[in-house]
């Protein structure tokens, strides 16, 4: 069932803890057309985290969205999670799936088409950066090549990720890319639900030209 609708999802949001507005803000984005939503704070307390994911989740139930959290297998499992979402210097995806078992989505970052191509024993995988990030300063990006070659090459679903927004979105999808993770191009818009549509929309019409 989670990876059906994983099959199905086409906007992926990467967000913090959002003190100030995170119910409206979550509710906005989720109602806009967002699928996924992963909790992203490296500078939040295990308690912080616990306090949120509640909200993230009954949320995400809400919508019939799907949420994951950041790096912490453990958490994902107590705070009731769908999936964790880790990187290239994270556990091990095989130490990952021991302790979630298998049920619960795995998700992993990669950066080089070397990474795409070792990608094993995950539910999907996130590309790029494709653009420059101030979220992922650490990383060259990647542009649209990689993208065409995860397209040529996944086994399992990938979300092209990084400096994405409405303006650009086009080129991603061009290159292969059915479904796209973002962060500041809903997490800084005046208007969530707006902006999630605005990004959704192309990928909705690439689902209907293929259909």
């Amino acid at each position: 069932m989670l990876r059906e609708r994983l099959e199905r999802a086409r906007l992926y949001l990467v967000t913090d803890t959002r003190h100030n507005d995170l119910e409206k803000f979550l509710a906005g984005a989720l109602e806009g057309g967002v699928d996924v939503v992963q909790l992203r704070d490296k500078r939040a307390t295990d308690d912080e985290l616990r306090r949120v994911a509640s909200v993230f989740r009954s949320l995400c139930n809400a919508h019939d969205a799907l949420f994951i959290l950041n790096d912490r297998p453990e958490l994902a499992q107590a705070y009731g999670a769908d999936g964790v979402h880790v990187g290239q210097d994270d556990a091990a995806v095989a130490e990952v799936r021991a302790l979630v078992g298998p049920d619960m989505l795995i998700g992993l970052s990669t950066h080089s088409p070397e990474q795409v191509d070792a990608v094993a024993g995950v539910d999907y995988f996130a590309v790029g950066p494709v653009h420059a990030t101030p979220t992922k300063p650490e990383y060259a990006p990647v542009g649209s090549d990689l993208v065409r070659y995860a397209s040529e090459h996944a086994s399992v679903p990938f979300f092209a990720i990084g400096g994405i927004n409405a303006g650009n979105v086009g080129e991603v999808i061009a290159a292969g890319a059915k479904r796209v993770a973002v962060v500041r191009a809903i997490t800084d818009a005046g208007d969530p639900g707006s902006a999630a549509r605005e990004l959704r929309a192309p990928l909705e019409q690439d689902v209907r030209l293929e259909a």
